[in-house]
């Protein structure tokens, strides 16, 4: 499904984190009609020593998983996830026991 947008560029925001511990956000201006692959290029998130690899990461706009071709509107977030490094569950259980000694 398209999603409607204004004529003219779009600007929206691209969010990662190359590492634990370690977030960033760039905003970049795209013309109208362009897609998530787009955006992160823009970035430069796929480039330099930190880059990511968005062929095997998922992504979304605002929490929402979408495919790499989704087409943006003016103000969107786009997000790159990094892969799990340890089940969530697992994560509390040691935070917990660390806490009780």
């Amino acid at each position: 499904m398209a999603r409607a947008s204004a004529i003219g560029p779009l600007r929206v925001a691209v969010a990662w984190s190359a590492r634990p511990g370690e977030a960033r956000e760039v905003e970049v201006a795209l013309p109208a009609g362009a897609r998530v692959v787009d955006a992160i290029r823009a970035s430069g998130a796929t480039v330099g020593e930190d880059a990511v690899d968005i062929s095997t990461q998922a992504v979304g706009i605002w929490g929402r998983t979408v495919a790499l071709e989704a087409e943006l509107a003016e103000g969107d977030r786009v997000e790159i996830y990094r892969p799990l490094m340890m089940d969530p569950k697992e994560a509390r259980r040691r935070r917990a026991g660390r806490r009780k000694k």
